[in-house]
């Protein structure tokens, strides 16, 4: 599992590591310097040969300190370098003054930088604020927006971030000071250190990283409580060849009335290829005609109410429950309640969601880590109004949330696994636990912006419940594998083709 690292948790490896006598400041900031280095030569190999041009902007702070030590080092590989200081040169203090003497070069007010000067470059290396940064930036506003128009024409010269772009919060990936004149650089390679920031991959980070490289500056320990989530271990979804179908669980997923059962049919179908041994659909009499027109390996019951559901129940080997794709509102409301006694494990999805909503989303509170809930955003905030409020701050108002954080609170309050869907997937446990599953950078997969994809979502999780699988296991696992089925398929997909895929993306991952 990739750790990430929270800037109070960089910064407490440095501070650790240094009191200990393990290194100093100067001696990491030049380490630094000589990855980001190394890292974009790695990018962009053809920028090792021939004479080029630097632009490096510096900030005020230690990320201006590690823009210096990369200035130094391409000077001495014959780049003809410009360096641009924000702020005053005597101003600078610290292992940032020792780096600036170092240089021992020109230096030229960043507030007097225009894109014109640096269009020509072959390189601009953006190390005015990283990590530390929690205002708005406006000065260089003029410059990164022609930058950006420069980009958007595929002309100027490549972009490399020194730890973080300029502008960007390293904990929400938010942009600082979005519609007050706050502005971040988008750069084509982010060059980060010992682990990756959450910024990197939440909401609008990779779009302005471009591509992230990670420089270890060995220092001891790690200490990062958000992880990536990352391939299952083949065991968790192998089968035992001495067990029999109800060895692997009985998930049950409750479908909705005539000419609403293709999300549930969907759950269902996923379910069953994640290895549920068996998997019934719940349909009201109204809808039996429809869905055993279009199932054969699924089973089908009758549960027009809550009364028939609750005899359902009276079958102990049915394990877990998926409520939600396609059920409706008030169908939903109803059935809410026998799930609530009814001692499985539950994935609470879609409709089933709103009707939690109206319920109170401390329903299952009572029930810790057995219910997973898999909102999207707008559901999201109909549960949590105040969490979507202060998601939806700018990262420098005082009470602002990342994803990651709103998740985690959601789950405490709830007593449940929540998955916060998207293309940065939060999913956190309430003992704190949070994972980010995210589809982005060599991970993309924004074929699964179609209807019906987060029903397989809810449906694989049900099915790894059926399992046995923990559910804050069983929701990482799902999430990861949701991904990678549609990245088996590719463009074009839909949502019936991820069940399809996911034998392929077991197989790939050494499942027997």
């Amino acid at each position: 599992m990739t750790v990430l690292l929270t800037c109070r948790e960089i910064r407490d490896l440095e501070t650790a590591a240094i009191a200990r006598g393990a290194t100093t400041g100067a001696a990491l900031m030049d380490r630094a310097g000589q990855g980001v280095v190394r890292a974009l030569l790695a990018r962009w190999p053809v920028l090792a040969f021939g004479p080029r041009r630097a632009a490096v902007l510096c900030g005020p702070g230690n990320n201006g300190g590690d823009g210096f030590v990369v200035a130094r080092l391409l000077r001495a590989r014959g780049w003809a370098v410009t360096v641009y200081l924000l702020g005053d040169v005597a101003a600078l203090s610290g292992d940032a003054a020792a780096m600036r003497a170092a240089w021992n070069g020109p230096i030229t007010a960043l507030e007097a930088c225009t894109v014109e000067a640096v269009q020509g470059a072959d390189l601009v290396v953006d190390a005015v604020f990283g990590i530390g940064l929690r205002r708005p930036v406006t000065v260089t506003s003029a410059v990164f927006a022609g930058l950006a128009a420069l980009r958007r024409r595929g002309e100027g010269p490549r972009v490399v971030a020194v730890d973080l772009p300029t502008g960007l919060c390293a904990e929400t990936g938010r942009v600082f000071g979005v519609g007050t004149g706050g502005a971040a650089l988008a750069a084509d390679l982010c060059v980060t250190f010992q682990a990756p920031r959450p910024g990197h991959y939440l909401e609008d980070g990779p779009d302005y990283c471009g591509q992230v490289a990670v420089v270890d500056l060995g220092l001891a320990g790690q200490g990062g409580a958000i992880g990536m989530t990352c391939a299952p271990d083949p065991g968790l979804l192998r089968k035992s060849g001495a067990a029999h179908k109800f060895g692997h669980g009985h998930a049950l997923v409750l479908a909705g009335g005539a000419g609403r059962t293709g999300a549930a049919r969907l759950s269902a179908r996923a379910a069953l290829r994640i290895g549920a041994g068996l998997v019934t659909l719940g349909a009201p009499g109204a809808a039996m005609f429809e869905v055993s027109a279009q199932i054969t390996a699924l089973m089908l019951a009758r549960i027009d109410d809550a009364a028939a559901f609750e005899a359902m129940l009276q079958d102990a080997r049915i394990n877990a429950l998926c409520l939600g794709p396609g059920l409706g509102v008030a169908r939903a409301a109803e059935l809410l309640a026998v799930v609530q006694d009814a001692k499985r494990a539950v994935v609470l999805d879609a409709d089933a969601l709103s009707a939690l909503a109206q319920k109170g989303a401390a329903l299952f509170a009572d029930r810790p880590g057995a219910v997973v809930l898999t909102p999207h955003g707008g559901e999201f905030a109909r549960l949590f109004p105040d969490l979507a409020a202060r998601l939806k701050q700018g990262p420098e108002a005082p009470s602002a949330l990342s994803r990651t954080g709103a998740a985690q609170m959601a789950a405490a309050r709830t007593g449940a696994v929540v998955v916060l869907k998207g293309p940065d997937t939060v999913i956190a446990a309430p003992d704190g636990q949070v994972r980010i599953n995210a589809a982005r950078y060599d991970r993309a997969a924004p074929w699964l912006a179609t209807a019906g994809a987060g029903d397989v979502l809810a449906g694989m999780i049900t099915g790894l419940l059926a399992r046995g699988v923990d559910p804050f296991e069983a929701a990482c696992a799902g999430a990861w594998l949701h991904v990678s089925a549609a990245r088996q398929v590719g463009p074009g997909l839909i949502a019936e083709d991820l069940p399809e895929a996911l034998p392929a993306v077991m197989s790939g991952l050494g499942v027997q």
